[in-house]
C-alpha cells in the first residue's frame, strides 16, 4: 500500500481523511455536492496510516446516512469499468474500507448497501472481506444464496485452497450454514473442507518448528542469526527460549555476545540480560548503540524501553539530554515510568520530537501518554497541536486523553468535537468531559446512547453523563 497523501489539517478534506469530528460539524455545513465529494474521496482512497488498527469505517458510514449519500462512487470503485482492476489489485486497502463502510450501511437498514455487498461477495476479488461483513448483518437465505457463485470460485482442483479458505475465515457463519445445505456439491464439500482445514491445524500443532528446551545456548544463538540472513527478526522468541536453557553458568558467555557477538546473538543476548534486570545490561546497551547496524540499536533500545527497574530509570535520568536515539528512548521511558520531578525532560523530549519529527513520529504515543499521566500542564500546546495535526487517530486520541489532564479548556473545547471522533475511545473521552452547555453536545450524546452500532463503553460513558441518575453538570 501506498503511503497515503493527506490533505491540510484546516481543510474539509483534511479533517475528514484524519477522522476528526469536526469533519463531521464541517461537513454537515458545507454544501452538500462538496461534503460529498471528500467523503467518496476518504472512502475509496483509504487515507489511514495504518489501515488495519485505525478506524474509520463507522465515521464514515454515519456521515453518508446525515448526508444522504448515494452509493455510486462506491459501486464504481468496487466494479471498476476496466473489470481487471479488481482482479489484478488484490490487495485488501484497496476495498476494504470502502465494504467496511457498506457493511455499517447495511446494518443502519440501507438496502443498497447490503445488495452491493452481497454482488461484491458473488463476483468481486476481496470476496472473502465482503463475505465476513454479510455475516454479521445478513439473513440466513441471503447468506445461503451465495454459496454457488462463492464455492464455484474453487475448481476440483483447489480443494487445499478452498480449505484453507474455510480455516481461516474471521467469521464462520456463512460456512456452517453452507454445510448444512443437503446439496453435494454445496454441503458435502464444505463439510471436507471443513475437516480438511481443522486436520491442518491439528498437523502444524503436532509438529512445531523452532527450538527445543534440550537446545544448548550457542543452538538458540545460531537461530536468531539465521533468520537476520533470511530477513526474519527473531531475537524476541529467541530471548524467550534462552530464558528456558541458560542456566548460571552461561552467563559470561550471553555478556560476551551481547558486547561483540553476530548481531542475531547480540539482540537475543540484549533481549534476554534487559529481561533478566543484569546489573550489566545498561552498559551493553549504551555500547550496542553505537553498533553500525540498525538491527542492534533498534534491539537496544526496544530491550532498554522494556525495563522496569530502578536503576534504568536513574540511567534515563541521565541519558535524557543525549542528542541521539538513546536519549529520544530515555525520554520515552520517563515518560512511561518517571516522576513528577522528571516532568522538565519529558516536557522537553516531547517538544524535541515534535520539533525534529513532526506529529506524527512513532515516538510521541508514550511521550503524550506521559504528558497526560504526569500532569503537565506546560505541555497543553504541544498537545494541541499534536491533536490538531497528526494523521493518526490513535495518536489524537492520546492527545485528548492528556490534554483532558492538563488542559482547562479541554471540556469546551476539544472534547465537543472529539463526541464525532472516528475512535471510540475518543469518543468515550469526550463522553466523559465535554461541556454539556452546547445543546450538540446533549443531542449527540442522546445519538450515541441510542446508537446500537456504538461500543458499550462509550454508551457507558454517556450514560453517566445524561441517565436518570447522572448528577447535574
Amino acid at each position: 500500500m501506498f503511503e497515503p497523501v493527506i490533505a491540510p489539517s484546516g481543510t474539509l478534506l483534511g479533517l475528514l481523511q484524519r477522522g476528526r469530528g469536526d469533519g463531521t460539524l464541517h461537513a454537515l455545513t458545507a454544501p452538500r455536492d462538496e461534503a460529498l465529494a471528500a467523503l467518496d474521496q476518504c472512502v475509496l482512497s483509504d487515507p489511514r496510516h495504518d489501515w488495519q488498527v485505525e478506524n474509520r469505517s463507522l465515521y464514515y458510514a454515519r456521515l453518508y446516512l446525515d448526508l444522504h449519500g448515494g452509493l455510486a462512487e462506491i459501486e464504481r470503485h468496487l466494479f471498476h469499468p476496466d473489470g481487471t482492476v479488481d482482479l489484478v489489485d488484490t490487495d485488501e486497502s484497496r476495498t476494504g474500507l470502502a465494504l467496511s463502510v457498506l457493511g455499517h450501511l447495511a446494518s443502519y437498514g440501507r438496502r443498497d448497501a447490503l445488495e452491493l455487498l452481497r454482488r461484491y461477495a458473488a463476483f468481486g476479488g476481496n470476496w472473502a472481506w465482503a463475505l465476513d461483513e454479510l455475516a454479521l448483518r445478513d439473513d440466513d437465505a441471503g447468506l445461503r444464496a451465495l454459496a454457488e457463485p462463492v464455492l464455484a470460485r474453487f475448481s476440483a482442483q483447489d480443494e487445499a485452497e478452498l480449505a484453507a479458505a474455510v480455516r481461516d475465515a474471521f467469521e464462520p457463519r456463512p460456512w456452517r450454514l453452507w454445510a448444512e445445505d443437503p446439496r453435494p456439491h454445496i454441503g458435502a464439500r464444505v463439510r471436507a473442507a471443513q475437516e480438511a482445514g481443522s486436520f491442518d491445524r491439528w498437523q502444524r500443532q503436532l509438529t512445531p518448528a523452532g527450538p527445543r528446551p534440550e537446545w544448548s545456548v550457542q543452538a538458540v544463538f545460531d537461530w536468531a542469526q539465521e533468520g537476520f540472513e533470511r530477513g526474519a527478526a527473531r531475537y524476541v522468541p529467541a530471548a524467550r527460549c534462552l530464558s528456558a536453557v541458560a542456566g548460571p553458568e552461561d552467563r559470561a558467555r550471553i555478556v560476551r555476545a551481547a558486547r561483540d557477538g553476530s548481531d542475531g546473538a547480540r539482540c537475543t543476548a540484549l533481549r534476554y540480560l534487559a529481561d533478566a534486570h543484569d546489573p550489566e545490561v545498561l552498559d551493553l546497551v549504551e555500547a550496542a548503540v553505537a553498533s553500525p547496524a540498525r538491527v542492534v540499536v533498534d534491539a537496544a533500545l526496544d530491550s532498554f524501553e522494556r525495563m522496569r527497574s530502578l536503576a534504568a530509570v536513574d540511567r534515563a535520568r541521565r541519558w535524557a539530554r543525549r542528542p541521539d536515539a538513546l536519549g529520544a528512548a530515555a525520554g520515552r521511558v520517563l515518560a512511561c515510568r518517571g516522576a513528577a520531578a522528571d516532568s522538565e525532560l519529558v516536557l522537553w523530549a516531547l517538544r524535541e520530537a515534535v520539533r525534529g519529527d513532526g506529529p506524527d513520529a512513532p515516538t510521541l504515543w508514550p511521550l503524550v501518554d506521559g504528558a497526560g499521566r504526569l500532569g503537565i500542564a506546560c505541555a497543553a500546546p504541544v498537545l494541541r497541536h499534536v491533536y490538531r495535526e497528526t494523521a493518526s487517530s490513535h495518536l489524537r486520541g492520546r492527545a485528548a486523553r492528556a490534554l483532558a489532564a492538563t488542559d482547562p479548556s479541554f471540556a469546551a473545547g476539544f472534547a465537543v468535537e472529539c463526541l464525532w471522533d472516528c475512535e471510540e475511545s475518543t469518543r468515550e473521552v469526550a463522553a466523559r468531559h465535554a461541556e454539556t452547555g452546547d445543546s450538540r453536545v446533549v443531542d449527540q450524546l442522546r445519538r450515541l446512547a441510542a446508537d446500537p452500532a456504538e461500543e458499550a463503553e462509550v454508551q457507558t460513558a454517556v450514560r453517566a453523563r445524561i441517565g436518570p441518575d447522572a448528577p447535574a453538570r
